[in-house]
């Protein structure tokens, strides 16, 4: 069942010298209790996508069309006090730094109590309570005591499980999970995604999961979306994706991989991504194609369903 639909989602940036498009006819959906990760290199459009699910973008940023369904309402159509009833109880987000994502000035427990005050049939005893228990979910040691300290005295890992719990006493339905691993080490890298695994398997919960490591998304992801440039490439559920990847953009990332070559040196994806404050003509990964057409790719390919559930924005395939 689909809880969140981004259909055709066009952004652009205001700049001094012009408007510039930043999203193109973005579209994706994301199921009840499924993981769907967003992958792409860094300047794609990942995060800028994820922060228009809940309108919280740069002053200069402008979203020209398309529409982000929700529970049959258009977020992008909502009021300022809709927003603020969806955001954080409704659909929670976890940013990338969790260094400094929590306010240095207050402690954890009265930061968890912003949220569980929302609920006035709660004593203030059961709010104590109840903060002691989304922290045992995410198994942050000793829960009772860190209430009364400050984030500073958390190492990263704590700090990304404190905004996990935080999402948690929200009831969101909704978590998206932006690059939530890469300021932390392996080992607890590995510990946090499998806490956002059990939460979406205990409480039926919906990620969406913004990374650049296909490694993540081939453990946990139920659903991929490929985004370049500012455009999804390709789309298809997880099984699928990995066995018959179709997008040259979306080989190039899978062999680059350390487990898809026997080279000592890692194969790269020669070139760089196009300036978006320049005129872009066809197809936008095009130049650094190694099956490009010139006669074909002068146009931009449109996201097409190839196989079953399976869809890519390419001329060659």
């Amino acid at each position: 069942m689909k809880l969140l639909d981004i259909k055709n989602l066009n952004l652009s940036f205001k700049m001094e010298n012009g408007v510039f498009p930043a999203l193109y006819d973005v579209s994706l959906s994301l199921n009840k209790g499924e993981i769907h990760a967003l992958v792409g290199e860094s300047g794609c459009g990942k995060t800028m996508t994820a922060m228009s699910i809940i309108k919280l973008l740069p002053k200069n940023a402008i979203i020209t069309s398309g529409e982000i369904i929700y529970n049959d309402t258009d977020i992008l159509k909502s009021s300022d006090k809709e927003l603020r009833n969806i955001r954080g109880s409704k659909i929670a987000l976890i940013p990338q730094d969790p260094m400094t994502s929590l306010n240095p000035l207050y402690t954890i427990g009265n930061q968890l109590l912003e949220i569980i005050e929302k609920d006035k049939s709660l004593t203030k005893e059961e709010m104590r309570e109840k903060c002691i228990e989304v922290l045992e979910l995410v198994k942050l040691p000793d829960p009772k005591n860190k209430l009364d300290i400050y984030p500073h005295e958390l190492s990263g890992g704590m700090k990304q499980r404190v905004i996990i719990a935080m999402a948690l006493a929200s009831k969101a339905e909704i978590i998206i999970a932006d690059e939530p691993t890469t300021a932390l080490d392996v080992t607890i890298q590995a510990q946090i995604m499998k806490l956002l695994n059990e939460i979406k398997k205990e409480f039926n919960t919906s990620i969406l999961l913004i990374t650049h490591d296909l490694g993540l998304v081939g453990e946990y992801a139920d659903e991929i979306s490929v985004m370049y440039s500012g455009r999804i490439v390709e789309n298809a559920r997880k099984d699928e994706f990995f066995n018959n990847t179709l997008h040259p953009y979306s080989k190039a990332l899978m062999g680059a991989l350390p487990a898809n070559t026997n080279d000592k040196i890692l194969k790269t994806i020669d070139g760089q991504p196009p300036n978006l404050q320049e005129e872009i003509i066809g197809c936008r990964f095009s130049p650094r194609c190694e099956d490009c057409d010139i006669t074909v790719c002068q146009e931009l390919p449109c996201l097409k369903e190839k196989t079953p559930n399976h869809f890519v924005s390419c001329h060659k395939v």
